[in-house]
C-alpha cells in the first residue's frame, strides 16, 4: 500500500501517464525510476537537475502490504565511488526535493571528508506517529526489500526518524554489508551511541582555535581575539544525538570551555557561569527533553523566585529560538533546522541577523546545506551580512559533521570477513540470524572495536584539515564567501577523484543484440534502450560489430530489406576502449573517429558503453571546473 501523502504528492505532481511508463513491478513493489536526462519530469518534482546530479530518483512502494510502506531514494554522485552513501530519513512529510537536497550534502560531505562513496539519501514517507513498534519494526523492513533492489548503488545509514536498531533490522533482511551504522553486536560503528557527528564538531572547534588567528588580515576579523580555553563559551541550538553529545565531549576536549546555554523542544537555558553539562547529558539520555524540568528543579531548590528568596542565576525561555539572541564566542546549530538564520523574515528562519547575539565562530552541527538556487541566493545573503559585516566565522555543515558518515564508512573499508557474512539462507529471519549473532559475538565485538578505532584517527585527521582548507581559502581571497570555500573544497576532491576514473567507473549498459536478428529487431532495440549504439554478440557473447543509429539511417535511406541480417548493415570496424582506459582516452577517441558512442571492451567480452554526452554529464564539466583559473 502505498503512503497517503505519497500517493496525493505525486499525483499532484505527475501525470499518471508519466509514472505509468516509468514503472517497475517486482512481484508486488513498485519503482518509478527518473534519470539525470529527466530534467523536466525532476523538476515538477522540484528537483534542478545541475553538472553534479542527481544520477538517479526513485519512488518506490509496497503494493502487496497491508502497511503503507513507501518512500524516495536519491542517488546523487557516484564520482567518489560506489556505492553512494547516506541515511535513511523517516518522516510524515518528506518530499523527493527534501531527499535531494539531503542528498547532495552528502555528496559534499563524503568528498569533503576524503571517502571513496558517492552522495545519496532516502525517505521513509512515515504512516504517522500511532505505529505500534512492531508496525513500525514492519515498515522498515518493508522499506529494505525496496532498497534491496539498489544495493550495488546505494547503502543506507540511520538519520533523522530512524537508528542503529533500524540498521540492525535492514541488515537482518538484506545482509551485514547492507547497512551501516549498525550496533556493535553485528560488528557496528552505531554513529548515535559513539557520538559520531558531534565529536566532529568538537574538533572543528578545537582545529579552529588554533586557525582563526590568521583571519586577522581580513577586515572583519582585524580586531578578532581568540580566547583561551577556560575562557571559551559555546552556545548549543539543539540539544539532541548531536549537541547534547557536543556538549558532553566539551569537557573532554576543551576542558574549561563552559556551555552557557541550550535549547531543545520545549524551550532553552542559559547561565552565563556555565551549565552542568554532565547532568544535563545524562538527563537527556534518560528523559529527551532536559530545558524545562531542569528549570523547576531550580526554581523549587531556590524556594521559588520571590522576593527575598534566594535568586536564580540561571534564564529560561519556553521559546527555544529565542536561545540565538544570547551571545557566545561559539554557537553550535544542531536542531533539525536547515534555516537557523536569515535576513529575511518570510523565509521563518529560527532568528534573523538583525536579532541574533554576539558570536566569533558557527560550527554547523545542523545539516544547512541546499542546492536550491533559492535557498542558497538566501544563504549567501545571510552569510554576507553574518560573516563579512559582523565578523562571524562559519563553518559549513558538511565540513564538520562528517563524523557519522566517516564512522560509517568503515564498515566498508574495513570489510566484514566472509566467516562473518550472515549466511544467505538466513536472512529475513529474525530469530536465526539472532542466534547465529550470539554465536560470532567475539569476533563481531572485535571487529567494531577495530573500525571505532579507525574511525576516530580518520576523523581528527580530515576535520583538522578542512579547517586549515577552509581558513586558506577565505584569507587567499576576501570576496569569498565560506559557503563557496566550503563547496570549492568539496568539488576539487570530486575534480580530483574523478580525473582518474576510468572507463570502467564511468561506463553505462549497453543495449545487446544478436547476429541472428533482423535489421528490423536491431533498430527497434535501439529505440527501446533509448541508445545511439547496440552491440552485436555471436553465440558466445564475443563482440563482432557494432550497430548504430548512423547505421541504421544509411540502411533505411538505401532501402534495405527490413527482414535482412543485422550482420548486413552493422559496423564491423568498431572502435572500443579497455575498461582501464581513462577518461582522457576516451575522449581522444571519440574526437579523433568522430562518433558519439562507443563499447567498453575486455577482451572479447562487452562490458558497458561510454558516450559523448555521459562524459560530459559526469566529468568533463567538473574537469574543466577544476582547473586553475
Amino acid at each position: 500500500m502505498i503512503p497517503k501523502a505519497m500517493a496525493a504528492y505525486l499525483a499532484e505532481r505527475l501525470p499518471e501517464r508519466a509514472l505509468e511508463n516509468r514503472l517497475v513491478r517486482d512481484g508486488g513493489l513498485r519503482f518509478v525510476e527518473f534519470g539525470s536526462t529527466d530534467v523536466d519530469r525532476l523538476a515538477r518534482l522540484g528537483i534542478e537537475v545541475d553538472p553534479l546530479g542527481p544520477q538517479l530518483c526513485v519512488c518506490m512502494w509496497d503494493e502487496a502490504s497491508a502497511l503503507p510502506i513507501g518512500g524516495y531514494l536519491v542517488v546523487d554522485n557516484l564520482a567518489m565511488g560506489r556505492p553512494a552513501m547516506g541515511g535513511i530519513r523517516m518522516l510524515p512529510d518528506l518530499n523527493p526535493d527534501v531527499v535531494h537536497n539531503l542528498a547532495r550534502g552528502m555528496t559534499l560531505k563524503n568528498a569533503a571528508a576524503h571517502l571513496p562513496y558517492g552522495g545519496g539519501k532516502s525517505g521513509i514517507v512515515s504512516p504517522g506517529d500511532d505505529l505500534s513498534p512492531e508496525a513500525r519494526t514492519e515498515v522498515v523492513r518493508g522499506f529494505a526489500r525496496l532498497l534491496s533492489r539498489y544495493r550495488d548503488l546505494y547503502l543506507p545509514g540511520p538519520d533523522v526518524g530512524t537508528n542503529d536498531a533500524d540498521m540492525k533490522t535492514i541488515a537482518v533482511e538484506n545482509g551485514l554489508d547492507s547497512a551501516v551504522s549498525k550496533p556493535a553486536d553485528m560488528g557496528g560503528n552505531r554513529i548515535d551511541q559513539l557520538g559520531a557527528a558531534a565529536g566532529g564538531i568538537v574538533i572543528a572547534l578545537e582545529a579552529l582555535l588554533q586557525e582563526m588567528p590568521r583571519l586577522r588580515v581580513l577586515p572583519q576579523f582585524s580586531t578578532l581575539q581568540v580566547p583561551p580555553r577556560e575562557a571559551l563559551t559555546v552556545l548549543i541550538q539543539g540539544f539532541g544525538a548531536v549537541g547534547a553529545h557536543a556538549a558532553h565531549m566539551l569537557s573532554e576536549r576543551l576542558p574549561g570551555a563552559r556551555v552557557v546555554g541550550i535549547s531543545d523542544a520545549a524551550g532553552y537555558l542559559y547561565d552565563e557561569a556555565g551549565l552542568p553539562v554532565d547532568a544535563l547529558f545524562r538527563r537527556w539520555q534518560a528523559e529527551g527533553v532536559v530545558t524545562r524540568p531542569y528549570f523547576l528543579e531550580q526554581v523549587t531548590a531556590a524556594g521559588g523566585t520571590a522576593a527575598g528568596r534566594r535568586p536564580l542565576r540561571i534564564t529560561y525561555s519556553s521559546q527555544p529560538n529565542d536561545l540565538l539572541r544570547e551571545s557566545a564566542f561559539c554557537l553550535i546549530p544542531a536542531a533539525p533546522v536547515a534555516n537557523y538564520l536569515g535576513t529575511d523574515p518570510a523565509s521563518q528562519p529560527s532568528m534573523t541577523v538583525d536579532r541574533m547575539g554576539r558570536w566569533t565562530v558557527s560550527v554547523e552541527g545542523a545539516n544547512t546545506y541546499s542546492p536550491d538556487p533559492a535557498r542558497k541566493a538566501a544563504r549567501a545573503r545571510m552569510e554576507r551580512a553574518v560573516y563579512r559585516q559582523r565578523g562571524v566565522l562559519i563553518a559549513t555543515d558538511y565540513l564538520v559533521n562528517s563524523g557519522g558518515v566517516i564512522f560509517a564508512a568503515q564498515e566498508l573499508l574495513i570489510q566484514t570477513p566472509e566467516s562473518l557474512r550472515i549466511p544467505q539462507a538466513m536472512l529475513g529471519d529474525r530469530a536465526a540470524v539472532e542466534r547465529w549473532l550470539g554465536e560470532h559475538a567475539a569476533e563481531l565485538q572485535a571487529l567494531a572495536e577495530r573500525r571505532r578505532a579507525a574511525a576516530e584517527a580518520y576523523r581528527d585527521d580530515v576535520i583538522r584539515r578542512n579547517m586549515h582548507e577552509l581558513v586558506d581559502l577565505l584569507v587567499s581571497d576576501a570576496d569569498m564567501l565560506p559557503g563557496e570555500a566550503a563547496e570549492r573544497i568539496s568539488v576539487r576532491r570530486i575534480a580530483a577523484r574523478e580525473s582518474g576514473r576510468t572507463a570502467a567507473d564511468l561506463m553505462e549498459p549497453i543495449p545487446t543484440v544478436t547476429v541472428t536478428c533482423t535489421f528490423r529487431q536491431a533498430a527497434a532495440r535501439l529505440v527501446e534502450a533509448h541508445s545511439p549504439i547496440a552491440a552485436v554478440v555471436g553465440p558466445q557473447g564475443d563482440l563482432v560489430g557494432v550497430v548504430t543509429e548512423w547505421d541504421v539511417t544509411r540502411a533505411t535511406a538505401q532501402g534495405a530489406p527490413l527482414d535482412e541480417a543485422v550482420t548486413e548493415i552493422m559496423t564491423r570496424q568498431v572502435i572500443a576502449v579497455a575498461p582501464d582506459d581513462g577518461i582522457l582516452d576516451m575522449v581522444r577517441k571519440l574526437e579523433h573517429h568522430d562518433i558519439s558512442a562507443m563499447p567498453v571492451v575486455a577482451g572479447s567480452v562487452v562490458r558497458g558503453m561510454v558516450t559523448a554526452d555521459l562524459l560530459a554529464r559526469r566529468s568533463l564539466f567538473r574537469l574543466l571546473q577544476s582547473q586553475p583559473e
